[in-house]
């Protein structure tokens, strides 16, 4: 049996680690890379020992599945021409910028019979994938992920750049309809929201809290939950899980005890690697992804709709001039 063969598209900071997973792979062929600054593809592609391209088009008449990780702005350019010629696609979050657009790949790649997978990566993450199975019924969700500057990402927001993967969770362990959104941001640095915070009001009494700055001098990514008999941590920086069992002992709050505490931490994980993998998974057993482009494409209908009320709010409070006196 012939191996699949992958490529990727960009081979910039992520798309080189996405190359750098495909090469590692023994039971399928890293078939090329492709990116419109051909030098730096062939230097990618000579350290993975495999061929350049300037244009996705002619990689895509060498390969089964490929990688998209470029910016966001030609994300649905890209994947369209990818869809279109029958090629399975992992594309890197968010899946576009554009509700309309991300229906549309998800219509290609059913018509076509073609594996979409969007890549939310924290659902990989194994303390993520430990935590699943503790979560039945969440009262109160707390979210922070702050991080320090890169250019990387800057062409998007920072709802669309590090909150859609908490959204993305958050959306995955709570099953209910939204009731409400209560969302404040603000640029820092850029011309973008850069910290943004909101809360998610849920119709069967579920709240999410979420913080995001990436503008910070310390790097936080982590998830709190408490439900009925429980109180669940991860951080997903650490790959650390935590839980507390809360008892009763009795009928009062005297024998009240929460004693009960376990921890894992997966310490080399790799949580890139088995996104991948479950991509490849995917197409060689004709399954769904774990993150879908529907998944995919409710994160972006949930962070569009936070970026937009964090918009209409900044503008509405600048003041009228006309009105607006200054102190003497």
């Amino acid at each position: 049996m012939n191996k699949l063969r992958f490529g990727v598209v960009g081979v910039g900071y992520i798309g080189q680690l996405h190359a750098e997973k495909y090469a590692a792979m023994k039971d399928i062929t890293l078939a090329g890379l492709a990116d419109i600054d051909f030098k730096k593809a062939k230097e990618v592609a000579r350290k993975y020992n495999t061929k350049a391209y300037s244009s996705h088009l002619e990689l895509l008449k060498n390969v089964d599945g490929i990688s998209l990780a470029v910016p966001t702005a030609i994300h649905f350019q890209i994947a369209r021409d990818i869809l279109n010629h029958g090629k399975h696609l992992l594309i890197e979050k968010p899946i576009t910028l554009l509700l309309s657009d991300a229906d549309t790949l998800i219509e290609l790649a059913t018509d076509n019979k073609i594996v979409l997978q969007v890549g939310h990566i924290e659902r990989f993450n194994p303390a993520i994938v430990k935590m699943r199975p503790f979560v039945f019924d969440p009262i109160y969700i707390e979210s922070q992920r702050l991080s320090s500057f890169t250019k990387r990402g800057t062409d998007v927001d920072v709802v669309l750049d590090l909150m859609i993967h908490d959204l993305d969770i958050i959306l995955n362990i709570v099953n209910s309809d939204i009731r409400a959104i209560d969302a404040f941001g603000a640029p820092l640095m850029t011309d973008a929201i850069d910290l943004a915070n909101v809360k998610i009001s849920f119709s069967n009494g579920s709240i999410a809290n979420l913080s995001v700055n990436r503008y910070s001098h310390e790097s936080v990514r982590r998830i709190r939950i408490l439900q009925p008999g429980s109180y669940i941590s991860v951080d997903y920086s650490k790959r650390k899980f935590g839980i507390t069992t809360l008892k009763r002992s009795g009928e009062d709050f005297d024998h009240f005890s929460s004693d009960s505490y376990e921890e894992t931490i997966f310490q080399d994980s790799d949580p890139l690697f088995e996104q991948i993998g479950s991509f490849i998974d995917c197409i060689k057993n004709h399954t769904k992804p774990k993150v879908s482009g529907i998944d995919g494409r409710n994160a972006l209908s949930l962070a569009l709709t936070i970026g937009d009320q964090i918009k209409r709010k900044t503008s509405s409070a600048i003041p009228d001039n006309d009105s607006f006196q200054k102190g003497g």
